[in-house]
């Protein structure tokens, strides 16, 4: 079976089959380095959301035809 991240890459892979750019989640804050040395108080709902989440194509620039393509990846792959 594969793991989260492991279906989000295969996932990317099938949106880039079809010629439309996906891309994974922003870095959370406290990850970055220059943040390293300073304290972070949370949970690892911000660590899981990175390593699970992928940015789909979204703007109002979309036309139908573009959300039916993207819908028709995410029917396809689930």
């Amino acid at each position: 079976m594969l793991d989260s991240y492991d279906k989000r890459e295969a996932l990317r892979l099938a949106f880039d089959e079809e010629n439309i750019e996906t891309r994974p989640l922003w870095k959370p804050m406290h990850l970055q380095p220059i943040f390293e040395k300073y304290p972070y108080y949370g949970s690892n709902i911000a660590e899981d959301l990175f390593e699970k989440g992928l940015c789909l194509p979204s703007g109002s620039n979309l036309t139908a035809i573009d959300k039916e393509r993207i819908s028709a990846v995410i029917a396809k792959f689930f």
